[in-house]
């Protein structure tokens, strides 16, 4: 196991935000992380687990602790009745894995194309985009679980799957460091188009689309929305959507209605969202005075999607923050509504 010392964590993100680590730990086995673990616990450091840095804000002081970059790599497949089992290291790149289930015509991922990020992250934030989430499709967590030290296998069903959330980012936050993930795909399967762009998309198509076709209008789709990474593309450098849609009781709902009403508006309505009544946080931050390209310091807001805050070239930690909150406040003030952000912020 190489230790390393004072690392700069901003090239590590997506964001490109961010000051050092104190220690800086690349583990590539099990071995490797239970060895770093006993490092951070013997000195007594606080510990962070680093995947691919797509949803990650870190301060500008770092972290004062050890930052564990999982690069657990290996996909393993076997077939299981009528579906493949997929077995995924958590350092694998999640691009690559949901490529190798394309062109093995699995079905179960495909609409998750473009999300930068590596396989260990998707359980945590139940990573969902274009109507799939990975909590529809993972069969087990393999993890090491801190409060008990050892490794343990959790079913889905022990997983806690909410819309973006998971034991692993709230009851359970901290306790457990992922190591694999089985997903359980549907071999020769239909490809998902539950969403409205991926319906235009294939309106006159004459036929149904393949999964790879599927995969290409789901990236297509993405990077006219910024929200895939194009090496060069400043709009890209950003910790991808940076709200969640709010999920709404029927109350609250009718109030955010009657507010759009009074305002000669109305509120978008998508299959995706009306089934949780969800509603489409960048309607919320564009009808709240924040328009693509909208620059405040060196943070902006992409100029192709509303929800994506990024780095103009030279932003702090502290400048996407402030922008962050800006954001928040005048949401709230507008429309009564809290937005809760997407990414994990490190060290504030």
């Amino acid at each position: 196991m190489k230790i390393q010392e004072n690392v700069v964590l901003a090239p590590l993100t997506t964001l490109q935000v961010g000051g050092p680590a104190r220690y800086l730990v690349e583990a590539a086995s099990e071995d490797d992380v239970r060895e770093a673990v006993g490092f951070a616990q013997a000195k007594g450091l606080p510990l962070f687990v680093l995947g691919g840095g797509s949803n990650l804000v870190v301060a500008d002081s770092g972290w004062p602790g050890l930052v564990l970059k999982i690069a657990i790599g290996g996909i393993r497949r076997r077939a299981e009745g009528g579906t493949v089992l997929f077995d995924a290291g958590a350092g694998v790149d999640w691009d690559e894995f949901v490529v190798e289930a394309v062109v093995g015509n699995c079905a179960g991922v495909e609409c998750l194309s473009g999300i930068p990020g590596s396989v260990g992250g998707t359980p945590v934030q139940n990573v969902g985009a274009y109507g799939q989430e990975v909590s529809e499709t993972i069969a087990s967590v393999r993890a090491l679980d801190l409060k008990e030290g050892r490794v343990v296998v959790l079913p889905e069903e022990a997983c806690g799957f909410h819309y973006r959330s998971s034991i692993f980012n709230s009851t359970e936050r901290g306790r457990y460091i992922i190591l694999r993930v089985t997903y359980r795909l549907t071999l020769d399967g239909t490809p998902s188009l539950k969403y409205a762009d991926l319906q235009k998309h294939f309106t006159a198509s004459g036929g149904p689309p393949s999964l790879a076709q599927v995969r290409a209008a789901v990236r297509q789709i993405r990077q006219s929305k910024g929200m895939l990474i194009v090496s060069g593309d400043a709009d890209c450098r950003s910790a991808g959507s940076f709200f969640k849609n709010p999920v709404l009781g029927e109350a609250q709902f009718s109030g955010l209605a009657s507010r759009a009403q009074s305002r000669g508006l109305k509120i978008p309505s998508y299959p995706a969202l009306d089934a949780q009544r969800k509603v489409s946080a960048a309607w919320l931050v564009e009808h709240s005075g924040f328009a693509k390209g909208l620059t405040l310091g060196a943070a902006g807001i992409s100029h192709k999607h509303a929800l994506a805050l990024i780095n103009t070239g030279r932003a702090s930690a502290a400048d996407i923050v402030r922008l962050k909150e800006r954001i928040q406040q005048d949401v709230e003030t507008t429309w009564g509504i809290a937005l809760e952000p997407e990414p994990v912020f490190v060290g504030f």
